[in-house]
Order: structure tokens, then sequence, then C-alpha cells
């Protein structure tokens, strides 16, 4: 199978998970606050299970311990946002769902039209094409999202999903700044070519503590 029919079945996947989730709710059963747990405390795990596995020259050199300590103070601080976010499993299911739709949308035009690095040094992979499309898409599916789900287009979405879009690059940067520093591909191989639960939800790293504080 090419990477590039993985990378599809495993989004359909992805979202088909979304679309168990919100018929679970619907019906009374809270299975977006189980499956953002889920999710969380799988970032979490992994990110844990890498350092377990990483050299002794990586782990006990000063700065890279630092980053460590903070990333994982960072997923602690998006699994505490959870417990208060995901009471709240429309507003979750919606961050969700930009998030996946900005980071599949920037990885599939940042391949297909590739360009001009958008910071190389970082990720060699990613470019100014797959930010501006991923963008486009995370603002799409929140304009989507309002239609089909809340019954209309309401225009607050349309910032709601820019800004997400936005932040989640950011996070992504990060997760990739921290692999560097892991000397790792990917968090995992749980979803095969996509890599781990954290490559796949990295776009939360700031997104949910800052819909964590505006709801407080």
């Amino acid at each position: 199978m090419s990477n590039t029919s993985n990378r599809v079945l495993v989004s359909l996947g992805i979202g088909l998970v979304f679309v168990l989730a919100a018929f679970i709710e619907k019906i009374g059963w809270h299975g977006v606050f189980w499956l953002s747990l889920l999710i969380g405390g799988a970032a979490i795990f992994e990110f844990v299970r890498c350092l377990w596995n990483a050299p002794r020259s990586v782990m006990f050199n000063k700065f890279n311990l630092f980053v460590f300590i903070c990333f994982l103070a960072l997923l602690a601080l998006d699994f505490m946002s959870i417990l208060t976010v995901a009471k709240r499993p429309m507003t979750m299911l919606l961050l969700l769902i930009i998030i996946c739709s900005a980071d599949i949308c920037a990885w599939f035009f940042g391949h297909l039209i590739g360009g001009d690095k958008l910071w190389e040094k970082i990720s060699a992979n990613k470019t100014w094409a797959g930010q501006i499309f991923g963008v486009i898409g995370g603002t799409a599916a929140a304009i989507l999202y309002g239609k089909f789900l809340l019954g209309g287009f309401m225009p607050q979405l349309l910032w709601i999903g820019i800004s997400i879009s936005l932040l989640s690059q950011y996070g992504d940067f990060t997760a990739s700044f921290v692999k560097r520093k892991l000397q790792i591909k990917d968090f995992s191989n749980v979803l095969g070519d996509h890599g781990g639960v954290m490559d796949r939800f990295d776009g939360w790293i700031y997104a949910l503590p800052l819909i964590w504080l505006i709801l407080a």
C-alpha cells in the first residue's frame, strides 16, 4: 500500500471515530469526553515511552532535559484542560475536527504543491503551501461543522477555524522540535505512516489550553 493510500485510509478511520463519538454523545453517553481523555493519555504515554527508550547521550544533555520537562508539562496541561473542555462535547469535537482537518490538508497540499519550506531547521517537510491550505482546510471544517451540526453558518466559526488552525501549526512545530531532540521520526507507529497519536494531535498543544482559558 502506498504512503498516500495509507494516510487516506487512516484519515477516514479517524473521521469515523469522531462520527461514532458524536453519535454516542447524542444518545446520552459521554463519547467525546472519553475519546478526548484517551487521546490525551495516549499522547503522554507515547512521549514517556520515547523518553524511556532514548539514548543516554540524548537524555543527559542539559538543554534536551529542559526541553523534555517543558514538553511533558505542556502535555500534562493539555490533559488537565481536557477535564474541563471535554465537558462541553460540541466544543471539544469542533477542536478535534479543526485540528485533524488542518493537519491532513497541510500534509496533502504540502506534498502536492511543494515550494518553499516553512521552517526547515525544525521540520524539513513543512511548506508555506501546506500551512496556507492547512488553515483553509481547518476553517472549512469549522464552517461545515456549524452548517451541519449547529444548523447554519456562524461567522464566529470562521475566526475560530483560522485561529485554531494556525495554533495547531505551532503545536506541530513544537512536537517536531522535540522529535529532533529525541532523534526520532515519529512518537510511535500505531497509525502506520501517520505516526502515533501524538503526531496526529500535536496541534492541540497550545490550542487546548487556550480554549480552557477562554471557558474559564
